[in-house]
């Protein structure tokens, strides 16, 4: 049963993780509407890819809370997992499997009927361009190709909140212009995605609301103009992050011709 954050796709309050010594994710609180395109940017090691490892289940948080829907993540968390679609960044897939079996496995562990979900598995097989590589086993895919049968994966079951981790890493042009029409169709219905990534242009041409993130601790949150003030996301980013080296007159033999 929900609890709270009903009005919200993602309820996070205050999440904490710590590896040893370092503290990863710092009372992070966090609200992601329904319906939005949201983006979760910052540099590498800020926490992201914790942070939405412990809001979706994944990874056990030290203290805080996670609700997706209103469904707390830990104490309803079969009702909170069927809410969302994950594309984790790094996850090992069964890529002794082929890409239809992988998707229709996805499907299949989610309690689906079978005959939906091979029906499921060659629409998004078509819709991601992987029609004649169905066949193929996932380890013999490109990097690209991996990617958009992982993002298959995610929606095989109709969630209505998707969370992506870096899901353009190593996707050409044609390719991220298909999955943009895809995440922007779905969210038009009514599905919300998140999209952690670092960066600043997809985010900026992607998203209509932005959390920038750093030291695991969330710097700004807003709409994207709200973020943005009068600035590029870019500028903005190191901004509120800073450590931007100042190159000087350093390196002057890059600058300097040869014979």
């Amino acid at each position: 049963m929900a609890s709270r954050g009903t009005s919200a796709a993602l309820s996070l309050r205050g999440l904490s993780k710590s590896f040893g010594s370092t503290l990863a994710v710092d009372s992070l609180d966090l609200e992601v509407p329904r319906g939005s395109f949201f983006g979760f940017v910052g540099p590498n090691g800020a926490g992201k890819t914790t942070t939405l490892s412990m809001a979706t289940g994944l990874l056990r948080p030290d203290a805080g809370t996670a609700h997706i829907m209103g469904h707390d993540v830990w104490s309803d968390t079969v009702r909170a997992k069927q809410l969302v679609g994950i594309l984790p960044d790094g996850l090992r897939l069964f890529d002794r499997l082929t890409g239809l079996q992988l998707i229709s496995y996805s499907g299949l562990l989610r309690g689906m009927d079978r005959t939906q979900v091979v029906e499921r598995a060659h629409e998004l097989l078509g819709a991601l361009g992987l029609a004649q590589e169905g066949g193929t086993l996932v380890v013999d895919y490109s990097a690209g190709m991996t990617k958009k049968i992982s993002l298959a994966c995610a929606l095989i079951h109709a969630p209505r909140l998707l969370v992506l981790d870096e899901p353009f890493e190593g996707v050409d042009p044609i390719s991220t212009s298909t999955i943009r029409k895809i995440l922007e169709g779905y969210a038009a219905s009514g599905g919300t995605v998140i999209l952690s990534s670092h960066v600043m242009d997809l985010v900026q041409r992607f998203c209509d609301r932005v959390a920038i993130v750093a030291c695991g601790q969330i710097r700004a949150v807003g709409t994207l103009e709200q973020v943005r003030s009068g600035m590029s996301l870019e500028e903005r980013f190191v901004q509120l992050v800073g450590g931007q080296t100042d190159v000087g007159e350093g390196l002057a033999w890059l600058r300097s011709s040869s014979d």
